[in-house]
């Protein structure tokens, strides 16, 4: 997945704050002395420790699921039937599809484009355009 222009905004952002303050802290430990240093990488620390907090609690508590493709199909249980595509003729089936009940493990992947994808199983799934199923 491709990174968004604000990520790597932010990515420049804390790197050249991480760097000042480096170099802020190691002036303070030439210009004044070992103790004065330690202090302020203390206080330092305890702000980076909030804000990552701050950032995991935020991170925790976003809205949205992960979005599948465009004309794609997705579900957090089974799917019997999925058709994607254009000009599909399909017939009946005679006998309906069961599909299997098990899930796996690693959870629900998001299908891309014309994808199909179920926590459960997937009893028939069609994609593409002009299928034929008579």
């Amino acid at each position: 997945m491709a990174m968004s222009g604000a990520a790597r905004g932010w990515i420049a952002v804390t790197a050249v704050v991480a760097g000042a303050a480096s170099v802020a802290l190691v002036l303070v430990a030439v210009q004044a002395d070992l103790d004065t240093a330690g202090q302020a990488a203390s206080v330092a620390g305890a702000v980076v420790g909030l804000l990552a907090l701050l950032v995991s609690v935020i991170a925790l508590f976003r809205t949205g699921a992960p979005v599948a493709g465009t004309r794609s199909v997705q579900s957090g249980g089974v799917i019997g039937h999925a058709v994607t595509g254009d000009r599909n003729r399909l017939g009946s089936s005679a006998t309906p599809v069961s599909p299997a009940t098990s899930t796996s493990a690693s959870g629900t992947a998001v299908p891309g484009e014309r994808g199909v994808s179920a926590a459960g199983g997937i009893g028939r799934a069609v994609t593409g355009d002009e299928n034929e199923d008579v």
